[in-house]
């Protein structure tokens, strides 16, 4: 079964994800965590089932399904390998989603039916060195030239930068203040003056790529602007409500993840005697853990229903996001003190649970930027 089978429900998706991490990637996840390999062979499985363009239209060559699908393919695939999860969720929201959402009819039909089949990997470049939550100061420029428009500057942080082969890049266009001078470009990465930066060595999500984008006087055509010049800032704070989504479905299977782990430890481990299941203190662990791990995918999936209702729903996608990333890093750090010494060592995959769910309180807005949002619609009546 496909996930482009109209006819396939959230829970079918679900159990053919499931199986797939536990067949394809599970074997491999020590390996390629030590050595940080993306591997492609799994990406391009998972475009041959539809899961890299899960929310794109048939019409464009994707699978037509929902945001309640695309979740709980995340989720499946955070509980085995939670890189893997960030890459798809990265590819499918962000430089998929933008062009899905802001793209005329002739960038969707030319890029989209790539992307979702896998055949082409997606970059999307906002972060910059000197502007990482501040995204409306970021200073990589594009300026008119006849026939279209010249990109200068350095992008970073950019998931897929050494695997993709087309970036959405944000560039300020016009002399304005803040978000309202930035505009959006397609860019093919095999275009002269692209450079690809050193892959990041990374704490976690290691099987990810994330790497440095620059651009040298990089030309790209009058067709590479994505919606009108100076709404680039906007069309990026709109892509990343959905991505939000994303992450906070991707912290939630890391957190079960840490719970089925732990559920599993206290049942065997021994002490005094005893198991550890035994133990109140652990047990009372376990059951915070469960309970903010079924709010959390509450959270998810209350956001995700808003979504595919085509609504905008910035406080609930912060709030998803906020509350599962800091609980993934919370459940995994539990999921370790009940392993004790052992959730210390690699023969264990909690403290590698550990290492990747602390991207997800930093990656698609921190969880300050998160409070502020949340504070802000909060305040405004939202």
């Amino acid at each position: 079964m496909k996930a482009q089978e109209a006819s396939v429900s959230v829970e079918e998706l679900r159990e053919l994800v499931r199986e797939f991490a536990r067949r394809e990637i599970a074997p491999h996840v020590r390996e390629w965590d030590r050595d940080a390999v993306f591997p492609g062979e799994v990406f391009a499985k998972l475009g041959e089932m539809g899961l890299l363009g899960i929310m794109v239209p048939e019409e464009y060559g994707g699978a037509g399904l929902s945001y309640a699908h695309a979740i709980a393919a995340i989720e499946e695939l955070a509980a085995v390998e939670p890189g893997i999860a960030l890459s798809v969720a990265a590819h499918n929201s962000l430089c998929t989603g933008h062009i899905l959402a802001f793209g005329n009819e002739q960038q969707k039909r030319t890029w989209l039916p790539r992307l979702a089949s896998g055949a082409t990997l997606g970059a999307w470049a906002l972060t910059e060195p000197e502007s990482g939550s501040d995204a409306a100061s970021l200073r990589t420029r594009a300026r008119r030239v006849d026939g279209g428009w010249r990109l200068s500057g350095s992008k970073a942080f950019c998931t897929h930068a050494s695997v993709a082969e087309v970036a959405v890049v944000m560039a300020r266009s016009l002399e304005k203040e803040g978000g309202a001078g930035v505009s959006a470009f397609i860019v093919p990465l095999a275009s002269p003056g692209v450079v690809r930066g050193k892959k990041e060595d990374k704490l976690g999500m290691r099987t990810s790529d994330t790497a440095a984008l620059t651009l040298e006087d990089v030309f790209v055509g009058e067709d590479a602007l994505v919606g009108a010049e100076g709404e680039g800032y906007t069309q990026a704070m709109a892509v990343l409500e959905g991505g939000r989504v994303g992450i906070a479905a991707l912290a939630v299977g890391i957190a079960r993840a840490a719970l089925e782990a732990s559920v599993a430890y206290a049942r065997t481990r021994k002490q005094f005697n005893l198991p550890l299941a035994a133990f109140e203190g652990v047990r009372f662990k376990l059951a915070d853990m469960a309970t903010q791990l079924d709010a959390a995918r509450l959270l998810t999936e209350r956001a995700a229903a808003l979504k595919d209702q085509g609504l905008r729903c910035p406080r609930l996608a912060s709030e998803a996001k906020l509350f599962a990333s800091e609980l993934a890093v919370r459940a995994a750090e539990e999921a370790i003190q009940i392993h004790g010494g052992y959730g210390y060592t690699k023969e264990y995959p909690v403290e590698k649970l550990w290492r990747d769910a602390k991207l997800c309180t930093i990656g698609e807005g921190t969880s300050e930027i998160q409070r502020l949002i949340i504070s802000k619609e909060l305040l405004a009546g939202g």
